[in-house]
Order: C-alpha cells, then sequence, then structure tokens
C-alpha cells in the first residue's frame, strides 16, 4: 500500500514538474485547440510565436499586433517558397484573417455616449498624436474642458505640454460596461492640476463607437471597372476584357466597398467590380445595398456588399488592409489594439460576432441615369459631396 502511495505521490509531482517546465507549450496548445486550429496549424503558430520572440506565446490568439506580425510572416514565406496559391496554405491563411477579424470586433453594446462631457475622472485613453504614434493618458478633470494627464508613450514622456497645444489628435476609449468610442478633438492648453502636468481638449458631441462594421476597411482611391450581373448566368470564374463603367472605390475590405459613380445609382442591384491591388487583379461579386446620391454633383455613392470573392483575392485585399497601411492607419490600428486590451483587462475577452452575409435578389439592372458619359474619369472627385 506504501508502495503505490509512493509511486502516486512520484507520478504526481512529475506531472507537476512537466507542466511547470511546458506550461507556456500547454497554455498555448490548449487555446489553440478551443480557438479551433488544428494540430499541425498549432505547432506552426507556436514556432512563429517564437520567432517573434513573443514574451508570452499565447498572446498570439488575442493581440492583433502579434497575429499581423504572424500573418505577414506566414505570407512572406509562402510567396518566397512560391507556395502562396495552394489551397492548403490559402485555407489556412484565410483562417488566421477570419480570426484576426473576430478580434477586430467589439461586441456592439445598447448604451450610447452623445457628448464627451460625461465621460468620467479616471477613464484611460488612447490618444493618437498623427505621425507621432499613440499615447496613453486618462481623464483627471470633466467640466467645460476635458482635463487629461500629460500623455505618455510606453510609460515615458515624449513631448511637454507646450508641444501638444494646438495640436489635433485622436482619442480612442473603452468605457466600462458600453462600448468603444473614437473622437477627434483639439489640444487647447497646458498647466497643472492637482499637482500633476495635464493639458487640456475641447468637449465634442461627434463620437463614433469604435469598429461598428464586421470587416476593418481601409480608405483608397483605386479606379475600378463596374459590371452589372444576370443574377441566372453569373459565372464567378469569367474575367472581363471590355471596360464597364469607371468608378472610384473610396473604402475597401474583405467584404464590401464604398464605391463612387456618375449618376443616379440604384441599391439591390447586383454588380461586380474589376481592380487591382499591387499589380493584382481582383475580382468582387456582390450587391448595391444603398445609395447617397448627389445631384449637385450628379455622383452616387454605393454601399456594396460583397458576396462571392476567391479566397487568393480576399487574402490580398486583407493584406492591403492589415499590412500596406499609411503610417496613420497603422497608429489606428494600434490605439484600437490598446483600447481593447483595456476592454479584455474591464471584462474579459470580447464575445466572438457572427458574420452574416445574406443574398437579397436585385429587383432590376441599371442606374436611373442613363447618361454613362459622365461616369468618373481621372479628374479629382468634388469635396462637397
Amino acid at each position: 500500500m506504501f508502495i503505490v502511495f509512493l509511486v502516486t505521490i512520484l507520478i504526481v509531482l512529475a506531472l507537476v514538474r512537466l507542466y511547470v517546465v511546458f506550461r507556456d507549450q500547454i497554455r498555448f496548445f490548449l487555446t489553440g485547440v478551443d480557438k479551433g486550429f488544428k494540430l499541425n496549424e498549432i505547432l506552426l503558430l507556436f514556432k512563429l510565436a517564437k520567432d517573434t520572440e513573443l514574451e508570452e506565446p499565447s498572446a498570439l490568439y488575442f493581440s492583433e499586433n502579434s497575429l499581423n506580425k504572424a500573418i505577414s510572416k506566414i505570407v512572406n514565406e509562402c510567396r518566397n517558397q512560391g507556395t502562396e496559391n495552394l489551397p492548403k496554405n490559402q485555407k489556412f491563411i484565410s483562417k488566421l484573417y477570419d480570426y484576426r477579424t473576430k478580434l477586430d470586433i467589439g461586441k456592439e453594446n445598447r448604451k450610447n455616449l452623445d457628448s464627451t462631457k460625461y465621460l468620467d475622472n479616471g477613464q484611460r485613453l488612447r490618444i493618437i498624436l498623427k505621425g507621432k504614434g499613440v499615447y496613453t493618458s486618462e481623464i483627471v478633470n470633466n467640466g467645460t474642458e476635458m482635463v487629461i494627464k500629460l500623455p505618455v508613450k510606453k510609460g515615458k514622456i515624449m513631448f511637454d505640454g507646450k508641444e501638444w497645444v494646438g495640436k489635433d489628435v485622436s482619442v480612442y476609449l473603452w468605457r466600462k460596461g458600453d462600448a468603444g468610442y473614437v473622437f477627434d478633438t483639439k489640444v487647447t492648453n497646458c498647466g497643472i492640476f492637482n499637482g500633476q502636468s495635464v493639458i487640456y481638449l475641447s468637449q465634442t458631441r461627434e463620437l463614433e463607437r469604435a469598429q461598428k462594421r464586421k470587416s476593418i476597411r481601409s480608405q483608397c482611391q483605386i479606379y475600378a471597372q463596374l459590371y452589372f450581373l444576370d443574377p441566372d448566368a453569373i459565372d464567378f470564374d469569367f474575367i472581363e476584357v471590355e471596360n464597364g463603367f469607371k468608378c472610384l472605390l473610396e473604402d475597401i475590405s474583405e467584404d464590401g466597398a464604398m464605391i463612387r459613380i456618375g449618376g443616379m445609382g440604384k441599391p439591390n442591384i447586383q454588380i461586380k467590380i474589376q481592380f487591382e491591388i499591387n499589380g493584382r487583379l481582383i475580382v468582387m461579386f456582390g450587391i448595391i445595398r444603398s445609395v447617397e446620391y448627389n445631384q449637385k454633383a450628379n455622383q452616387s455613392r454605393l454601399h456594396f456588399e460583397c458576396l462571392h470573392l476567391a479566397k487568393d483575392m480576399r487574402n490580398e485585399i486583407l493584406s492591403y488592409v492589415y499590412t500596406i497601411l499609411p503610417e496613420e492607419k497603422k497608429e489606428v490600428l494600434e490605439a484600437i489594439s490598446q483600447t481593447e486590451e483595456d476592454q479584455i483587462e474591464d471584462e474579459g475577452e470580447p464575445e466572438e460576432a457572427e458574420i452574416a452575409q445574406p443574398v437579397t435578389k436585385p429587383e432590376e439592372n441599371g442606374f436611373e441615369n442613363e447618361d454613362s458619359s459622365e461616369l468618373l474619369g481621372t479628374e479629382s472627385v468634388p469635396d462637397d459631396f
């Protein structure tokens, strides 16, 4: 009996020892399985976590920046090896992008904040100073103006208060029990408040909930060709060689775009658009969900929902949105990432959102304005839309 007890104790000690030694690996693999990845995919992700020298490998499942680095590394390795278009690689890259998108989507909340004057003292803020990065601060007093601690970056003061005065800033925050918000404002003054260095921000009612969409969109200026579809004879593999209606993409994501076109657009029309990103042809099939018409300019903005997109083209768009971004967009993604960390600290990991893709049959084809000669050319887009 004593021998059995002793053996049991030794086995338990050995297991404890193994857990202590391989704790990171065990936690990483269990998290990977819980997130829906296969064993070989988890092995690859763990290798990437080590290659990128993550202090906590499991952060790859929760950190947008860490996952971005992993995706970029996988894509570059596949391109260098000439295996990017292999079905298994495209499937894995798609899965990574799907998971990346889920991380970027905060759950929709029912409460609304319609003015910055209702923010509480102690509210943590993530502040973008364009071209200078993302800074952390918090509200110390909120009255006629918002008084916040002198912003710091990685715990260090980079600029004194006077250097902030007059600057336009973008502010991201997670409001406990509510939602994430973003707003633009101006630094009006600096000084000392309750013994600490502060700057003053103008109040605003122009707040938006951060990342309400089911995908992350990137502003762009991409010319494209637009074609009407016959709902009864759609060929997803057919590439148009004749010119269609010339249009301008003003923003883009893997599930849609904002399209500027001449004339009066009509909703519920099935279309496809062809364009290039980084020299690669992209073909998106979908439907015009809604239209904004500017009578003065005789132009329309089409809210386009993509219902079909080849995996390799989808990954190219996501690479453009997440990786090939101007510095200010990278700053925005960093601010969003830090704000989401605030949310996780507040209430745990955000719930995953479902992405619905309803298909609606169009009522008819064509624009109400039949004068296609007025479709957008290469001239500049009017500012008074």
